[in-house]
């Protein structure tokens, strides 16, 4: 039974990787002073710097990120189980989604793990992810920050538009040619259109042109949801149809809505994003690539996840 003051002490989070500017910010506000709620609950001791040398905006970064971390006081490690054994909680925050599945396979130990975008590069890694975190009893989940953006949640929860019939979503697209389109950059989009809709996409089509690319998801229930990837764009906008109105809203509010919900997720252990939510996003963007091979064809998402299984398979009988 731990005394009162062994209580007191806050859960030890450590961070794997260190070659994004979220493992500076997210270290900022958990480790302020001043920080209430869960977040008071929770401090960053260590990080592993992680990196991939042959992606530049990972590799150009970790060495500046890890002199940042050093000089707030966060411990550098020399490995994934070092830096798991000293910790209670993990935030995996590798830029790149390839190399997740192989770091989550020496972090699923049991503590608590908060995966930043993109889960992975892939709809496969993602769904043997979360097969190893139910079979180590892992709690996990994974989000973009805009999933929380106040412009987001505001439209989410809006009683005057009734019952959400739709929604349209633009935000920035950039791509990494080793991850599948939309996750590298237009998942933060994607997050924000199942924060509006919820889950339910059964179908998908695409469209390319020189501006933007336009996806479009059919939801079982016969709603839409349209997401405009701006090519060169940085803005976030937002409207959302209901039974009762419309209504817009735009911008991005910033890290700290999504630090408090990893935070409290690392105090209670529940998951807030369910794993299947995060599968169905991902077969979402892998239907939206494919759709684009085939002209724009509808694509279903039921489709990319048995294909995402059947590749697994072949890959366990190897």
């Amino acid at each position: 039974m731990p005394s009162a003051c062994e209580a007191a002490k806050p859960l030890r989070a450590g961070i794997v990787g260190c070659d994004t500017s979220h493992a500076i910010a997210f270290t900022k506000l958990i480790n302020d002073p001043q920080a209430t709620g869960a977040r008071a609950e929770v401090e960053v001791v260590a990080a592993f710097p992680g990196g991939s040398p042959d992606l530049p905006s990972s590799a150009d970064r970790v060495e500046g990120y890890v002199k940042e971390l050093r000089e707030m006081g966060v411990e550098i490690v020399d490995s994934i189980p070092a830096l798991a054994e000293k910790c209670d909680v993990i935030l995996l925050e590798s830029v790149d989604g390839r190399p997740h599945l192989k770091q989550f396979e020496q972090l699923a130990v049991g503590k608590p793990v908060f995966i930043d975008k993109p889960a992975a590069a892939n709809l496969a890694d993602v769904i043997a992810i979360f097969r190893i975190a139910e079979q180590t009893k892992t709690p996990c989940f994974s989000s973009s920050a805009l999933r929380y953006c106040t412009a987001v949640t505001k439209l989410a929860d809006d009683p005057a538009l009734g019952d959400v019939t739709g929604c349209s979503v633009a935000s920035p697209f950039e791509i990494e040619p080793r991850h599948i389109d939309l996750a590298w950059y237009g998942i933060h989009g994607i997050e924000a259109i199942y924060a509006i809709m919820k889950p339910g996409c059964e179908a998908v089509s695409r469209v390319d042109g020189a501006t933007a690319t336009i996806v479009t998801g059919k939801w079982t229930d016969g709603r839409l949801a349209v997401w405009r990837g701006l090519k060169g764009g940085h803005d976030y906008a937002f409207t959302a149809f209901g039974s009762q109105g419309i209504a817009f809203d735009r911008g991005f509010s910033g890290y700290e809505p999504l630090v408090d919900e990893i935070c409290t997720f690392f105090v209670n252990g529940k998951p807030p994003v369910p794993a299947a939510e995060t599968i169905e996003m991902f077969a979402l963007m892998e239907a939206a690539d494919e759709s684009l091979l085939r002209g724009g064809a509808l694509v279903s998402t039921a489709e990319m996840i048995d294909r995402a299984e059947k590749s697994l398979a072949a890959k366990a009988t190897k």
